[in-house]
């Protein structure tokens, strides 16, 4: 038996930090001018985008969690390290988020049956000032998103507000030249289901990730073909593909090797590393080498030397 491990690679930059800073410090003041703004305003749909970006926050200040967390080392108790506290805070985030869209959705219809006159123009000043702040976070983050898999993320975040931001501005626009202030409650349910598709989504990639389901970009039957694919190779078996974080993956699989000397496994291990890193960005792995069929085994593929082991633990 041989088992190899490849050390996790590190995905955070000091640059991408910085953008996230930056970015989050704007978000967060022109998120609390949207909140005034709006209830200055009377306006749902002002407060429906302030609300979006307490979605770009929260999806920030995860990232710079994470970009935190990650510095530090494994411990005897968390061998994996702190990676999966981003994780935990996600599912918290979106949960918290499902919660703001139900809060939208019942203003929005109380608002329906009886619409409040709304200030046009303390909303449009308003809201040119949150697209203003978005276009800035969206253009730092832009920098720090080829270098960065959190800021990336953060990044659509953002793009999604800044449509938002817009929709906020039409309706402001309409309800000034029209009068129809039930355009208000109708952009804010707008903004209450973007906020919801986003949080749900958020969730469910969350309980994805913590019940170790396989990630949806790597098919497991290219991964077996990968390491199939490998000279030396014969068969494998107890194949598992996880997450571990955003953007590190692992794997772990019982492999079937020719008969040979131990010395010459490395090459093995270290061209099946290769594959899986070029090719699904598998950057953690763990191999249980075996040269032996069993017959006693469902599989046909566990060593004679792991079947001994299990008897003398036995005994």
């Amino acid at each position: 038996m041989m088992n190899q491990e490849q050390p996790e690679t590190n995905h955070h930059t000091d640059s991408g930090s910085r953008g996230l800073k930056i970015a989050l410090i704007i978000v967060v003041v022109f998120m609390a001018a949207e909140i005034a703004g709006g209830l200055l305003s009377h306006s749902l749909s002002l407060l429906g985008d302030a609300g979006h970006m307490l979605v770009d926050a929260l999806a920030l200040g995860l990232s710079l969690v994470a970009l935190n967390l990650a510095k530090r080392p494994a411990t005897a108790t968390r061998t994996f390290g702190f990676h999966r506290s981003e994780i935990l805070a996600a599912l918290a985030n979106g949960v918290t988020l499902v919660l703001v869209a139900v809060v939208i959705f019942y203003e929005a219809w109380q608002r329906f049956r009886n619409p409040p006159a709304v200030q046009t123009t303390i909303m449009l000043v308003v809201a040119v000032a949150g697209l203003i702040a978005n276009l800035i976070a969206m253009r730092l983050l832009h920098r720090a998103r080829h270098n960065n898999l959190n800021a990336r993320a953060a990044f659509f975040h953002v793009f999604g507000d800044t449509i938002s931001s817009i929709g906020v501005i039409v309706g402001g626009i309409i309800i000034a030249v029209t009068g129809w202030k039930i355009v208000d409650p109708i952009i804010a349910v707008v903004i209450g289901i973007i906020i919801l598709w986003g949080a749900v989504s958020l969730v469910r990639d969350s309980v994805d990730i913590l019940l170790e389901t396989v990630p949806k970009h790597i098919p497991l039957d290219k991964v077996t073909e990968a390491i199939k694919g490998v000279r030396g190779v014969v068969e494998l078996h107890d194949l598992h593909v996880w997450t571990i974080t955003s953007g590190i993956y692992a794997l772990s699989t019982h492999i079937l090797i020719q008969d040979q000397m131990i010395s010459r496994t490395r090459e093995i291990t270290a061209a099946i590393n290769r594959e899986l890193e070029k090719k699904f960005n598998i950057t953690h792995t763990t191999f249980q080498l075996e040269n032996e069929k069993c017959e006693n085994c469902a599989e046909r593929l566990v060593c004679r030397m792991q079947r001994t082991e299990d008897t003398e633990s036995h005994e």
